[in-house]
Formats: C-alpha cells, structure tokens, sequence
C-alpha cells in the first residue's frame, strides 16, 4: 500500500517510472486507494501543502544544471559527486535524470558538429598547406 507521501509524488508524476506503474496497476481494483488519492488531490487543490511538499514541488535538494554538467565531466568534489549518485540513482529523481540526459545529448551533438567544423577547415586550408617547389 502506498504511503500518502507517494500517492503526492504520483500526483506530481515525480516517481520512478516502475513505482508509477505499481500504484497505477493497484488502482484498478483498489477503491480504499482511489478515495485516499482523491483526498490528497482536494487537500493539494485547496492549498493545504507541507514543508515537504513545498521542498518537492519546488525541487530544493536537486542540483542545478552547471553542476550537473560538472558532474558529468567528472571535476566535482567527490562529497558532491557522490551527492548526486544517491540523488539519481537512490533517490530516483526523474527531473534530474532527464537533466542528466539532455545534457550527455548536447555534449554527443556538439562533439559531431566539433568533428565535422575540423573538417571543413581542413578542406577549405588543404590548398595552403602544399609545399612549395
């Protein structure tokens, strides 16, 4: 049975991908669970919020972009670097593992369009670097 804390973050579509399935799968036949997610729902929508949804909706504890770029270049701290491990992979936070995605595709697009400029430039020069008799 899932706890109120999870049914917020299903509501929020913060959980993982597996957990979300799991509490969807249990819905199907579970009214006790459907009344208890439309209570969390009426207390969201009335404005009733704790600390805790606060931290979460607003994402306190995720890291920012430039550091989860260092992060995957491999210069932070090792205290940091192993923050956003139990981040990830622990906590399973889905925002920034779409972060985390976007950004190793950034870094594969602007490493082909790298390769391809070195080329051009090697073309347009080949003329200038022949010897001269």
């Amino acid at each position: 049975m899932p706890t109120d804390a999870q049914l917020r973050a299903f509501l929020d579509e913060s959980l993982p991908p597996d957990q979300m399935a799991a509490i969807e799968f249990q819905m199907r036949d579970d009214s006790e669970l459907h009344q208890r997610l439309a209570e969390i729902r009426g207390q969201q929508d009335a404005g009733l919020h704790s600390l805790g949804a606060i931290w979460r909706r607003h994402r306190l504890s995720c890291p920012d972009r430039s550091t989860m770029g260092q992060y995957l270049l491999g210069v932070l701290d090792p205290e940091d670097e192993n923050y956003i491990d139990f981040h990830l992979k622990r906590i399973g936070c889905r925002y920034c593992a779409a972060n985390i995605a976007d950004l190793e595709q950034n870094r594969k697009e602007s490493e082909g369009q790298v390769e391809t400029r070195r080329q051009r430039f090697f073309q347009t020069s080949a003329g200038y670097l022949r010897r001269k008799p």
